[in-house]
């Protein structure tokens, strides 16, 4: 797994689908966790939450296996992941960006593509 990482992410194409799926993973992980607290009970509750578990487990290794740079990623990172957090919560929840997700999604981005892309 290592291997496969490694080479993927030797491409910067390849490292910005990695991004993209750990913060699919990340968000996911999350809903299904918010999911088992606020909108299920009895035993449908532990599967939402074994689910985010292991979802959460799968995101942790795939930001983590590969050896890359994962700092200087970090700013691309946090912007997939707001925009992946904000389309999970109008595809599974219905929840509509409001005013300040979008003025705040702006300046997100804004830091996200300054981290990644500011040269020394």
């Amino acid at each position: 797994m290592r291997n496969f990482l490694d080479a993927l992410t030797a491409n910067p194409f390849g490292a910005f689908a990695v991004l993209l799926f750990a913060a699919f993973l990340e968000a996911m992980g999350d809903a299904f966790f918010q999911s088992g607290l606020y909108r299920s009970t009895g035993p449908a509750r532990g599967l939402f939450f074994a689910a985010g578990a292991a979802v959460l487990i799968a995101y942790g290794l795939t930001v983590n296996v590969p050896r890359w740079d994962f700092g200087r990623l970090l700013g691309v990172y946090v912007v997939l992941f707001f925009l992946m957090a904000q389309l999970l919560a109008r595809v599974r929840f219905h929840q509509s960006p409001t005013v300040p997700i979008y003025v705040g999604g702006s300046l997100i981005t804004a830091g996200g593509l300054l981290i990644a892309f500011w040269q020394k």
